[in-house]
């Protein structure tokens, strides 16, 4: 078995995912990245982490099929010889098309809740089973499941209601995972990133570049995939040891109270 400690991140094959993965490959884990279809960005992300001197592998993995979770944690383990020590919940949809809450459709909500919240919390539920079966100790110091959630788990946005619902649900599920694991030694963050440049918010920049540039955030630029993941390499490597249940925004400051 392999003396490096793995690194599981969905949704990896570009943005904020792909950012973590390759930190986490300069970070001592082998990594594997999932996405819900084949890509050649995908294939693109698995050679940027091996060029960090990591072994990584790409698995096609539909967050919302629980039934495939148990599944894919032994294919990963199988196929790098090594075992999971680190858990991030990175894979995310967001709304089928902005507009007014009382024209929601079943659909998107449905979409958003199934992968964003029931998805997220079952893979997590079965890395936890799977960790605790175990019948020796991890391979990492500090095991870790680190749940990338939103700003928009805390700020309201009427525009996209069902994705701020499904945001907020998963930052409760994290953090009953954080008490429930606790007393196991596996450390359960939430990272709540804001504004971050990512292909998924481009549509959004020139609304949000004058609302920033007008004090929308205290730090006035967009956030980068790159200051995600670095937060994310310091929780995966134990930066902060004693912490169970809280959050770390990456928001420039968008949720601080001001006036």
């Amino acid at each position: 078995m392999s003396a490096r400690p793995i690194a599981l991140v969905t949704g990896s094959r570009r943005g904020i995912g792909r950012a973590i993965a390759v930190e986490l490959g300069l970070a001592g884990f082998d990594v594997a990245l999932t996405d819900a279809a084949a890509s050649q960005e995908l294939e693109d992300a698995v050679r940027e982490v091996e060029r960090t001197g990591a072994r990584a592998i790409a698995l096609i993995s539909d967050l919302a099929d629980i039934d495939s979770h148990t599944g894919t944690l032994r294919e990963i383990e199988a196929t790098l010889d090594g075992q999971i020590d680190c858990l991030v919940n990175n894979a995310g949809v967001s709304v089928m098309s902005r507009g007014d809450l009382l024209d929601v459709t079943p659909e998107s909500f449905d979409r958003c809740i199934a992968v964003n919240t029931r998805g997220t919390f079952f893979l997590t539920q079965a890395f936890a089973k799977h960790c605790l079966a175990r019948s020796g100790g991890a391979v990492a110091p500090h095991p870790s499941v680190i749940t990338i959630t939103s700003s928009n788990a805390i700020a309201a946005s009427p525009l996209r209601g069902e994705y701020c619902v499904s945001k907020a649900g998963l930052s409760m599920a994290n953090t009953l995972f954080s008490l429930r694991l606790a007393e196991h030694g596996i450390s359960v963050y939430e990272v709540q990133p804001g504004l971050i440049e990512t292909e998924m918010t481009a549509p959004s920049r020139a609304r949000y570049d004058a609302q920033i540039e007008q004090g929308l955030t205290a730090i006035k630029r967009w956030g980068t995939p790159q200051e995600v993941a670095t937060t994310v390499r310091t929780l995966a490597t134990g930066g902060l040891p004693y912490s169970v249940g809280q959050a770390i925004r990456i928001d420039g400051g968008l949720l601080v109270t001001k006036y």
